[in-house]
C-alpha cells in the first residue's frame, strides 16, 4: 500500500531501499565466468542490514 511504499527500506542503516542499479552488479557477477568457482557463498546486498 502507499504508506508502506513511503517507508520501504527506511529500516536499513543506509535509510533507504536499494535501487536496481545497486543490486545489478552482484547478479551480473554471479552470472559471469568470474564466479565459476563460487559455491555456497553468502553475498549480503542489504544496505548494511544484518541478516
Amino acid at each position: 500500500d502507499e504508506e508502506k511504499l513511503t517507508t520501504f527500506g527506511s529500516d536499513t542503516p543506509l535509510g533507504r531501499a536499494g535501487q536496481p542499479a545497486e543490486l545489478a552488479g552482484m547478479y551480473v557477477y554471479l552470472a559471469s565466468d568470474e564466479a565459476s568457482y563460487v559455491s555456497g557463498g553468502v553475498f549480503p546486498v542489504t544496505g548494511g542490514r544484518a541478516l
